[in-house]
């Protein structure tokens, strides 16, 4: 959660600086945002210290990212069915990081977005914030015909939420201090879900895990699917995107 802070700033910059950076190495991409994070940051200490009102920037990254696992800060270890050693032969890295949530997968075929926001220029409420980024994937999803919702105790997009074929089609986990925000959301559109097979999905036992390709039956424009849940981030957080 956000620790207390100044929320009587008068500005309101509603620019996000959409940015994708293509296929990157996770720890790259993860000090990227950490730069970003830390530039709005010190802006708003500057702010509070030297009472000014200069503008924070938001930011939105798109990613695709090699084979990867991560677990969030409070995660559980064990949810990693992989030793090290089986982790190097299916080519794929382990970190533990700074989000909230336990652990999940990235990789070829799935679409992850980093809002990097300063929420004190749209609102201040975490839970609205993923709310909204769980919106913006469902009517997303709901363009291809697919019928998502929340699992209430869940976060994240699934399909056939209440029935025995429950399954997470997008998984999220974000950091926030100050009200600004990182991390954020993993879309599995044309994803290789063998790869789930090596964790338990977000520490949830016995809930299965789909992408956009297998529910209908055919490769997905993936660039297409961006554009897609932009428009919807736009739209639901009153955003310009730059």
């Amino acid at each position: 959660m956000c620790d207390s802070f100044r929320t009587d700033l008068n500005y309101m910059n509603k620019k996000v600086q959409l940015q994708d950076l293509g296929f990157k190495d996770y720890k790259d991409t993860w000090d990227f945002q950490e730069v970003l994070f830390q530039e709005i940051l010190d802006i708003k200490i500057k702010n509070r210290r030297e009472e000014l009102t200069l503008e924070t920037p938001n930011h939105f990254l798109y990613v695709e990212h090699p084979h990867v696992y991560t677990l969030g800060k409070s995660g559980d270890l064990s949810n990693l069915l992989l030793s090290e050693k089986q982790l190097a032969e299916k080519g794929a890295t382990f970190y533990k990081i700074n989000r909230g949530g336990d652990i999940t997968y990235h990789g070829p075929g799935q679409i992850v977005g980093y809002p990097i926001l300063d929420l004190e220029n749209f609102f201040t409420d975490i839970h609205k914030y993923l709310r909204l980024l769980e919106e913006a994937i469902i009517l997303t999803l709901a363009e291809y015909g697919l019928s998502s919702e929340r699992s209430q105790g869940e976060t994240g997009v699934w399909l056939g939420v209440g029935t025995p074929f429950a399954r997470k089609i997008c998984a999220m986990g974000v950091r926030a201090s100050r009200w600004v925000t990182m991390h954020g959301f993993a879309l599995n559109v044309n994803a290789d879900l063998g790869y789930f097979d090596n964790i338990i999905p977000c520490g949830i036992k016995g809930k299965a895990v789909t992408s956009m390709h297998v529910e209908l039956g055919r490769e997905v424009d993936e660039q297409e699917v961006k554009q897609k849940i932009v428009k919807h981030f736009a739209d639901l957080f009153e955003a310009e995107m730059v």
